[in-house]
């Protein structure tokens, strides 16, 4: 489960935000385009199954009374279930818009507030999405950059070499695009995979737009407070404020896993990702631990985690203090593995701390 919550985009100036929630909503509108009216995903509320993109705008940008121009008028909330969690519940939109209404009752419940948020006081609307594509900052898209430059411009060479414009061996072009098709590391039904791909298998998510203001346009709600509980003055009297992120994300898996009788691995859950980023060596520990079926599993998770730091032989340590042994890391990814530790703390640092969960 990887759950992302930001304020809505800055508007062109970059100091104030967007007066209206209009491209956002069009935006998620796009998978809709060319589509028969039966198989078209609406927007829906914690009671309504089909909220018109009209309505959504107009309840939005009507929900904004005291908001400054460089205060967000709402929130996005992306909630994107793992592979393993989609196949479980047969990637069945109707579950999760029951998972989502569920899911929002949590999100009200982690407000600290002198009196109790429920799920009635929020102003919500939710789509969902089916397709994904590959952005190009993906680590796939960029391994298959250089390949796909040397293509291009052998086709094009190709091409004149047709025409009669360049001198060329036409069937040697082709071999050596050939052999830059076959050595790409990254493909999908022959294609190299490119910046716009659409991805394969389930890529089922949800995104929340909720509003910053109560159902009533009374008071602020905002999940981008950096204190969990806090308390202030505001004319003379104490106030209590705050959002509990992790209390969201725990109870964002438990409803998952309760909802649908889901069995999380070890490595899945959000309290062993906080675990490693607190104490590394507790963790391994812990990994050392677990049931052979299991350990591997854990293992081939954090091996997917393949970014380089310069920080060499903190895993094998961290492996050798946990009572873990080395042999069990494949002998061929050994250094990928070594490289990949440390990344792989600082990347869950910078995903709790932008409010996501998941690896």
């Amino acid at each position: 489960m990887h759950i992302n919550i930001t304020a809505q985009k800055i508007g062109k100036n970059h100091q104030t935000y967007n007066s209206s929630v209009t491209d956002y909503v069009n935006y998620l509108e796009k998978e809709n385009e060319g589509k028969h009216p039966e198989l078209q995903e609406h927007f829906f509320d914690q009671n309504n199954n089909k909220v018109s993109p009209e309505t959504v705008i107009a309840e939005i940008d009507g929900n904004t009374k005291k908001l400054k121009k460089r205060d967000p008028k709402f929130y996005s909330i992306v909630v994107s279930p793992s592979a393993k969690e989609l196949k479980h519940i047969n990637n069945d939109p109707a579950l999760l818009r029951k998972y989502t209404r569920e899911l929002m009752k949590d999100y009200a419940a982690s407000f600290y507030r002198d009196r109790e948020v429920t799920v009635d006081d929020l102003k919500y609307y939710t789509k969902i999405e089916h397709e994904r594509s590959f952005r190009g900052f993906e680590k796939k898209v960029e391994e298959n950059a250089p390949y796909r430059k040397q293509i291009a411009k052998l086709r094009n060479d190709l091409a004149k070499a047709n025409r009669g414009e360049l001198d060329g061996n036409v069937k040697k072009l082709q071999q050596k695009i050939d052999k830059l098709m076959a050595e790409a590391p990254h493909k999908i039904n022959g294609k190299l995979v490119a910046e716009g791909m659409k991805k394969e298998g389930f890529q089922t998510h949800v995104h929340i737009i909720v509003s910053r203001k109560d159902v009533t346009n009374t008071y602020s709600l905002s999940p981008n407070s950096q204190h969990r509980k806090n308390t202030t003055i505001l004319n003379g009297k104490e106030q209590k404020q705050g959002f509990d992120r992790n209390k969201f994300f725990d109870a964002a898996e438990q409803r998952f896993d309760k909802t649908f009788g889901f069995e999380r691995s070890f490595i899945d859950q959000y309290s062993t990702k906080k675990l490693y980023r607190k104490d590394p060596v507790k963790f391994f520990t812990m990994v050392a631990g677990l049931p052979t079926n299991e350990r591997e599993l854990a293992l081939k998770s954090l091996h997917k985690l393949n970014i380089p730091t310069n920080k060499k032989g903190v895993a094998l340590k961290l492996f050798q203090k946990a009572g873990l042994p080395v042999s069990s890391i494949p002998t061929n990814k050994v250094q990928l593995a070594i490289k990949a530790f440390n990344k792989l703390k600082k990347g869950l640092g910078r995903a709790m701390e932008s409010g996501s969960i998941g690896v």
